[in-house]
């Protein structure tokens, strides 16, 4: 699958440190320390419906990693997967009237478009679920083999993982059992099935059924893939056998980053599968999360549709830190967008402030958990000097743009 356009990144002067993060499953601010390569995998979207500021305020998050590791002098293998074949497409499909395959490639096509309006660094590897269902088999055909998946004899033809396989499952989400059950339930699991060995096996292989698109399942028979074992398949087979960051929504965490973590970590005994479990809050409006049931969903693509610069759009969801819960209103895109006027307007000054110390105070900030409030307070006040004609660093400006663009993704 065709991944977006990217963009020149510009380089910066100096020396950047490796980026901090929190790690969900530490409960802990740590270095990153991948070797020469850092590799990075992001859940994507499942392509029902637009592209949301819940989706745009996650693919902003990792794209700050993928920035202050590039600035770091790393190379990144990122990879990233498109969900084309899951129930919300379906049902979404079923209730238009309309071919799944043609919604779910037509909203991948505007997702690209946003993420490139949003300045989202491209993934080196884009990947949809059907193009991996050849691998699926395999892993989950492997897993049955070790005697860490099972298939229900309901004449289904439904494949289970069983946790049992993994002593450490729930070491990434902190969660209780209960909590675990609850979860499940309301995300997409079914822990009251009959026939399920413990009611927290997740689903690896769904047989087919009437009216629903299958495919050769080999010796699991016709069908199509669960969810979490795409992940970690694409994943295994684009990054290794473990990887530097696993991320996505904070409603990721548990079950499915739990689950696809627990499948790679059997397939390959190797643990954990990640060292930085890393999860983005959720983006609210009139004090609900955006969700699809709800109804109160906002569109980037709507946004660009009624003239609204995307740079502000990316500057107001950079202004709460990413691992909160936070609401996207008006006045938050106003001050995005009187922000990103004024940055416009102190990167055309003829001089400001010291440039590498801009750039210092900036690299700072993102280098402690992504603190990008504060990163945007120290453009701010470099920004409000320049201004009122401070500083006599006549390249300082040229570097102000160059350092929002390489470290923020904003360009002036």
């Amino acid at each position: 699958m065709d991944s977006w356009t990217g963009h020149d990144v510009p380089t910066l002067p100096g020396q950047a440190e490796l980026p901090r993060l929190y790690d969900s499953a530490r409960r802990e601010v740590s270095s990153t320390a991948p070797g020469p390569t850092a590799t990075m995998y992001v859940c994507g979207i499942t392509p029902y419906d637009a592209t949301h500021l819940g989706h745009a305020a996650t693919m902003i998050t990792f794209d700050l990693v993928n920035r202050a590791w590039r600035d770091a002098g790393l190379d990144v293998n990122y990879v990233q997967n498109v969900t084309d074949i899951d129930d919300p497409l379906l049902e979404r499909a079923t209730r238009d009237g309309e071919d799944w395959i043609v919604l779910g490639m037509r909203e991948t096509a505007l997702f690209r478009e946003d993420m490139e309006a949003l300045r989202i660094i491209p993934p080196a590897h884009y990947v949809g679920a059907v193009e991996s269902i050849p691998s699926i088999v395999q892993h989950v055909a492997s897993l049955i083999e070790a005697g860490a998946a099972y298939t229900l004899d309901d004449g289904t033809g439904d494949v289970y993982y069983s946790i049992a396989a993994a002593p450490r499952f729930g070491y990434e989400s902190n969660l209780s059992r209960d909590e675990m059950i609850t979860l499940s339930r309301e995300r997409g699991g079914d822990p009251d099935r009959a026939g399920k060995r413990d009611p927290l096996d997740p689903l690896l292989w769904r047989g087919a059924r009437d009216g629903e698109p299958a495919w050769d399942g080999g010796d699991l028979g016709p069908g199509r893939p669960g969810w979490h074992i795409e992940c970690a398949t694409i994943a295994l087979e684009r990054l290794g056998d473990t990887i530097d960051v696993q991320g996505g929504g904070n409603d990721l965490l548990y079950p499915h980053h739990e689950c696809s973590a627990a499948h790679a970590e059997t397939l390959t005994g190797q643990a954990p599968f990640a060292t930085h479990y890393v999860h983005a809050g959720m983006i609210g409006l009139d004090g609900e999360k955006m969700s699809k049931s709800k109804g109160n969903l906002v569109f980037v693509s709507r946004l660009r549709g009624d003239g609204v610069d995307p740079m502000a759009v990316r500057l107001g969801l950079l202004s709460s830190h990413y691992r909160g819960d936070r609401e996207w209103t008006d006045e938050v895109l106003k001050a995005g967008e009187d922000r990103l006027a004024r940055w416009r307007s102190a990167a055309a000054a003829p001089a400001g402030p010291s440039g590498e110390g801009l750039v210092a105070a900036v690299r700072e900030a993102l280098n402690g958990d992504l603190d990008s409030p504060a990163a945007l307070a120290v453009v701010d006040a470099w920004a409000e000097a320049a201004l009122s004609g401070a500083g006599d660093d006549d390249e300082a400006p040229a570097l102000m743009a160059r350092t929002v663009d390489a470290l923020l993704g904003v360009r002036l």
